[in-house]
């Protein structure tokens, strides 16, 4: 059969690959449905040009925008900050929600499956992926956009993957600017999708109003997340794929988990996190999902908790870019770096401490701050 015009093998496909292989590119098309182009302007476009595509949702510019924001160059930096000084006014407010969960849990489904039914409601959603980042090539796959094919498709849905670059807690080092971008552009809920669950794998709560923890049941998962402290952190939790012969399973699991969440003390105050089943591929329990959201900020802002939180969130953010700045200068810095090949090589060998050559190299910077 001949493969439709609009929907191509990718070039990197293995040779003489069937129908198994399950990847297609698809290109994009206009509301017409007439093939989109790639012709995005590839000048380096002005602050102004920046605000006004954002805030007209022009999709090139948003991405561009993003982008600029994420680079770690500091005649980017500075240009990217006099941009979101003019967005903050027009963003803030759209609920943002956090969702996590062991990989497999399905998580990305899971939001393609909300992300459909809240555009029907006439809501725009913006998703924002991360993909865990190799800690030898430093690249990341960044594959979650073609895992939400029908979700990408849509007209009032923006969906920005990006790597984490090492960053702990299942996010990028921008992605409260990446946020406050999104909310400009109109989009008034925001899904971030995080790497997955662990230890240090809770920053993502410092920046949302609504934290999603996705479990399934019979993979010896249920209480594992408590053990790994992130149940402590959940204003709810979705026991996905109750379908089929693992409904009774996930019913079990549910129960399991109500008792465990007994013991712990909210994360929202004013709020009990909620425990529910849902199958993202059929599509049950997505509305119960989402009235518990809408519930969950109708409670916290009468309360003044919501506001309350952000507020908070806000200098939890400003620590963090002073903690990022102190580490780009220590490492930046030329004495450090001129000695600090010789200082591992002095650890290598046993000649040093690692508290005496911290010691060490902090004093380097202390002589050129003074």
């Amino acid at each position: 059969m001949k493969e439709d015009a609009n929907k191509y093998k990718p070039d990197w496909t293995p040779e003489n690959a069937g129908e198994e292989f399950a990847v297609r590119v698809v290109k994009g098309t206009d509301k017409r449905g007439s093939v989109r182009q790639n012709n995005a302007d590839k000048k380096n476009n002005s602050v102004d040009e920046l605000i006004r595509g954002v805030l007209n949702n022009d999709r090139v510019l948003l991405a561009k925008t993003i982008t600029l924001v994420e680079s770690n160059a500091r005649p980017h930096y500075e240009k990217a900050q006099q941009v979101l000084q003019q967005l903050l006014p027009s963003s803030g407010k759209s609920v943002r929600i956090g969702i996590s969960g062991v990989p497999g849990a399905g998580k990305s489904t899971l939001i393609e499956s909300l992300g459909m039914y809240l555009i029907g409601r006439g809501h725009k959603v913006a998703v924002l992926t991360v993909d865990p980042s190799s800690s030898l090539t430093k690249g990341s796959i960044l594959g979650d956009k073609t895992r939400m094919e029908k979700l990408s498709r849509e007209e009032n849905c923006f969906i920005r993957p990006s790597p984490s670059g090492g960053t702990l807690g299942g996010v990028t080092r921008k992605s409260r600017e990446t946020i406050i971008v999104c909310e400009a552009a109109g989009y008034d809920v925001i899904l971030i999708e995080t790497v997955g669950i662990g230890q240090n794998e809770i920053t993502v709560r410092s920046m949302v109003d609504f934290f999603l923890l996705v479990q399934i049941a019979g993979a010896g998962d249920e209480l594992q997340g408590m053990k790994k402290g992130v149940v402590e952190i959940a204003d709810a939790i979705a026991i996905n794929k109750a379908d089929g012969d693992n409904i009774k399973k996930a019913e079990l699991a549910k129960t399991e988990l109500l008792n465990v969440m007994n013991y712990l003390k909210p994360v929202s105050a004013g709020w009990t996190p909620e425990v529910f089943t849902c199958s993202a591929q059929s599509g049950t329990g997505i509305k119960e999902l989402w009235s518990t959201v809408e519930k969950f900020k109708v409670t916290t802002m009468s309360s003044g908790f919501f506001e309350s939180r952000r507020n908070e969130q806000k200098i939890d953010w400003t620590m963090r870019m002073v903690e990022n700045e102190l580490l780009d200068n220590f490492y930046n810095n030329e004495i450090v770096k001129n000695n600090i090949s010789a200082i591992k090589q002095k650890i290598k060998n046993g000649e040093l401490l690692p508290t005496s050559a911290a010691e060490s190299l902090l004093k380097l910077l202390k002589t050129t701050v003074h």
